[in-house]
């Protein structure tokens, strides 16, 4: 192993991992502020269709967005797993509602390649990698391209 491939690996991405159906995700650790159980969602009228709502967080109004309605995907209840994600993007704090949340991981960079040309399309834009783990696939996410500069300017607006 080359002094180049060494340093790569001792180089660990951390991040915190959940799952959203039966996919995995991560993201930066420094980017995510904490991680609470459901708690009750104040609708807003006329909101974005994947904005679930607002919540006060000791005494700060958060928007919330349910990353299955975010992704495409069909929402479901939430149960006991059910967490939101608060996480700070582009000095905007946001909460992220996922299914649950794994882990905390550390994974070497060298072990995270681009996506595939495949996914690589408009819509996966804030897909960042994939991490290739021993017996899955982490799926990475840029939380700062998450959201379009319009929809962060309507959350202002919730």
């Amino acid at each position: 192993m080359d002094e180049a491939q060494k340093k790569q690996d001792a180089e660990l991405m951390q991040l915190v991992t959940f799952s959203i159906g039966e996919e995995e995700f991560g993201v930066d650790i420094l980017k995510v502020q904490e991680i609470i159980r459901m708690m009750e969602i104040t609708k807003v009228p006329r909101a974005p269709e994947f904005v679930e709502g607002v919540i006060n967080l000791r005494g700060k109004v958060i928007p919330i967005i349910d990353l299955r309605r975010r992704f495409g995907l069909s929402s479901r209840g939430h149960d006991k797993h059910t967490r939101i994600i608060v996480i700070e993007i582009n000095n905007m704090i946001v909460g992220f509602v996922v299914d649950s949340v794994s882990e905390v991981l550390r994974i070497p960079s060298s072990t995270v390649e681009p996506p595939p040309p495949v996914v690589s399309g408009l819509e996966s834009e804030y897909i960042s990698g994939v991490g290739k783990l021993e017996d899955r696939l982490l799926i990475l996410l840029d939380l700062d391209k998450l959201l379009s500069h319009e929809e962060r300017e309507n959350l202002i607006g919730v």
